[in-house]
């Protein structure tokens, strides 16, 4: 597993470095923080740690612009410790968000979760699944209406495979947060509402606003009558 780390302050990215070395991963540390994009296109991550604060453009950016061809599960490492800051991360379509100073164990454990989540959940990668009229393609995280179609980020498209699963039944918070990150007890209440708002602006793009409907106390649906249409 390669591991992209993307940090200005060369001590934090060498300590970073050392702790995932010793837990056999690859790393790679960036140099030049004008050419980050071409890097992920060269190296192709499995996961890329991403500070704010950087020369030239900042995390947001860059995430803006890797999620444009890549769903490559991505953490922020940054000392802006806002929940503005955290939703601000998660809404462009990062996985998760970790606060300086960094705790090395607490961060490992974070990226262990991810990968396990990303790369061994799924043992059929050209697994489809259907509901009424909307196809997933596991393999490829999309999601396929019609002519169209919407690349989905990892955490994205398990909801969506839950939700289907669901076969326009309500399913419960517990269990996409469950589908979605195994009980990982560093994941934020609030991390599902913000991936699921996120992902229903993502819908709109293909005709899906309101495919997601919810219910208190119930959970998440998809909205058979909304496919129907």
């Amino acid at each position: 597993m390669l591991i992209y780390i993307v940090e200005d302050d060369f001590t934090i990215a060498k300590a970073l470095s050392h702790e995932l070395e010793r837990h056999d991963y690859q790393v790679v540390i960036a140099n030049d923080f004008q050419k980050i994009t071409q890097e992920v296109q060269s190296l192709n991550p499995n996961l890329i740690l991403l500070d704010i604060n950087l020369p030239h453009h900042n995390g947001y950016y860059w995430c803006t612009q890797i999620r444009t061809f890549s769903q490559v599960p991505i953490i922020f490492i940054s000392s802006m410790s806002e929940s503005m800051d955290q939703l601000m991360a998660l809404q462009l379509g990062a996985d998760d968000y970790i606060v300086k100073p960094i705790d090395l164990p607490l961060t490992v454990a974070k990226i262990e979760a991810i990968l396990r989540r990303s790369y061994n959940t799924v043992s059929d990668y050209s697994k489809q699944m259907k509901f009424e009229t909307i196809t997933l393609d596991i393999g490829k995280n999309m999601l396929n209406f019609g002519d169209k179609s919407l690349d989905l980020t990892h955490t994205e498209r398990l909801i969506i495979e839950s939700l289907i699963q669901g076969q326009g039944n309500y399913v419960s918070r517990d269990t996409l947060l469950d589908a979605c990150w195994q009980n990982d007890q560093y994941i934020d209440d609030n991390t599902l509402a913000v991936n699921i708002s996120r992902l229903r602006k993502k819908l709109t793009e293909i005709n899906l606003s309101q495919l997601i409907e919810t219910k208190r106390n119930e959970g998440y649906r998809l909205n058979r009558e909304r496919l129907a249409l």
